[in-house]
């Protein structure tokens, strides 16, 4: 199986919503693709969301975790959904934005989210929710809130749910939701008021405020409703692989300890020209393995290589490091 086969069956699964993990062996440290490199798709394990890689005397083994992207659902498009918008995106997350006012719902408004306008009763009914998904309420009223977790309460549980409003009418809200027959515990698992305590006022601090909740719900076992993905794969990288027909070198950090730049997961393609999708930190150690990649296209074979990311290699580049990372470079132009 091919690199943009085998990505693109691994979009199939994501666009399903489901998780898959890529299995990569190989019979020593380096050597020809064709001969001692295995790659397949297996099940994914949810309890271990870790990228995981052994060596022994035969080789090397890597399984890489892969889950469907982190999609923010907002619920209102006001002013702090403006700003949340843009922080969500720079953080990878697909965007869907439900308002049921034109003014506040359309592409102009939002151009980097996937825009709904239509009363939320009728979209929450119509929408899919996932443990990938992060709902944020910030509807211009609390009628519109109830409306919003009355819905929800009927749906999977997401990653997060979060709501804007004073404590004094939250649980107001509350009492009456539990009197209609939503649970208490449900009810109180809810993030409300939204967003960590850092004194926010504006809509924009406010939106700073949630997204940084939004991460620690993402990335904090301890807090966290789901099991944590800890790998540094982005998944634009998913799309990037599946798509790309030009030679090119896939560079992967399969293990990494300490103090660097990108952890295990990260990946990077180098064409020929040397030009590069993606990163594994950026600086000289970068910059050395992309020359290695580039000489490596069309050559039919793998390599590991690790960096060590202290004494002159951080110092060079002016960075406080310490750690060591082991990285995977292949000819992917097969």
């Amino acid at each position: 199986m091919n690199e943009c086969t085998l990505y693109s069956n691994v979009e199939r699964y994501l666009s399903d919503g489901k998780g898959i993990a890529v299995k990569t062996t190989g019979s020593g440290r380096e050597g020809n693709i064709a001969d001692g490199f295995h790659r397949e798709l297996i099940p994914l394990d949810p309890e271990n969301l870790k990228p995981q890689f052994a060596e022994t005397e035969d080789g090397f083994c890597l399984i890489e975790p892969i889950t469907p992207p982190e999609r923010m659902i907002i619920l209102g498009g006001g002013h702090i959904s403006l700003s949340l918008c843009q922080f969500a995106s720079a953080c990878g997350f697909d965007i869907t934005i439900v308002d049921d006012r034109p003014a506040f719902a359309n592409a102009a408004r939002f151009p980097m989210a996937h825009v709904i306008c239509d009363t939320f009763e009728a979209t929450l009914e119509q929408l899919t929710i996932t443990p990938y998904d992060y709902v944020i309420i910030v509807t211009r009223g609390h009628r519109h809130d109830g409306d919003c977790l009355r819905m929800l309460w009927e749906k999977e549980p997401p990653a997060y749910l979060g709501m804007i409003g004073s404590r004094r009418r939250v649980a107001g809200l509350k009492d009456v939701l539990e009197e209609e027959g939503i649970s208490r515990k449900w009810l109180d698992n809810i993030c409300t008021p939204i967003g960590l305590k850092i004194g926010a006022i504006t809509p924009a601090e406010i939106a700073v405020s949630i997204m940084a909740e939004v991460i620690s719900y993402k990335r904090m076992p301890e807090i966290a409703r789901h099991p944590v993905n800890d790998s540094d794969l982005e998944n634009d990288m998913i799309t990037y692989l599946a798509k790309n027909t030009e030679p090119q070198a896939v560079v992967t950090i399969v293990s990494s300890m300490g103090s660097t730049p990108r952890a295990a997961g990260a990946k990077m393609s180098v064409n020929i020209a040397g030009q590069v999708t993606g990163t594994i930190g950026g600086g000289c150690a970068e910059g050395a393995i992309i020359q290695t990649a580039v000489r490596m296209i069309g050559t039919g074979t793998y390599r590991l290589v690790s960096i060590d990311m202290s004494g002159e290699v951080a110092e060079s580049e002016g960075m406080v490091c310490g750690g060591v990372m082991t990285v995977l470079i292949e000819d992917g132009s097969r």
